[in-house]
């Protein structure tokens, strides 16, 4: 009985350690299961066996909101593990410790399901092709736009008239 209270005690203060570090972002559904794990861990390298739970015994994921729902709207994507709006979902995710493949597989979301909200990616694309991302060099040059045609020195009122049909002020 001491050796199993000693394996409890030492996966309780290694769960509370990882916790305690400022990098841990976790939430508090999955304190207990990472318990469970500790402790099958402690009991592994102690030398005893541990029930593990089978794949059979796997967690079903009920979402949030529906898929539907989750995609309702161009601003935002809510998330199905919260029921929050996110404009993109992968740093909450990451948050859960899940890549975009496996929160689709989690939720039997099809493989073209966006992480990304519709006007924020629209938003992005016009940024970079104001800035000129995804062309080619060859095209770079063919989209700037052609300087004026340089026009003979003159000199007192075929300047002016010259500057004045430039500007489209013109008499």
């Amino acid at each position: 009985m001491t050796t199993e209270t000693n394996t409890v005690e030492l996966a309780t203060e290694l769960t509370i350690a990882w916790l305690g570090n400022p990098n841990t972002r976790t939430s508090a559904d999955d304190v207990p299961a990472f318990l469970q794990s500790m402790y099958a861990a402690v009991e592994k390298l102690g030398g005893t066996t541990v029930e593990t739970p089978t794949e059979d015994a796997a967690v079903e994921y009920t979402p949030a909101v529906t898929v539907r729902k989750s995609l309702a709207s161009k601003d935002h994507i809510i998330s199905m593990i919260d029921g929050k709006p996110y404009r993109t979902l992968r740093r909450h995710l990451t948050g859960h410790g899940l890549t975009p493949e496996e929160y689709r597989a989690r939720y039997n979301l099809k493989a073209d399901y966006p992480i990304v909200a519709e006007s924020y990616s629209e938003a992005r694309r016009a940024m970079a092709k104001t800035i000129g991302l995804g062309r080619k060099p060859s095209q770079q040059a063919d989209a700037a736009p052609a300087p004026a045609p340089a026009k003979a020195k003159r000199g007192g009122k075929a300047a002016l008239d010259a500057a004045k049909e430039t500007l489209g002020t013109a008499e």
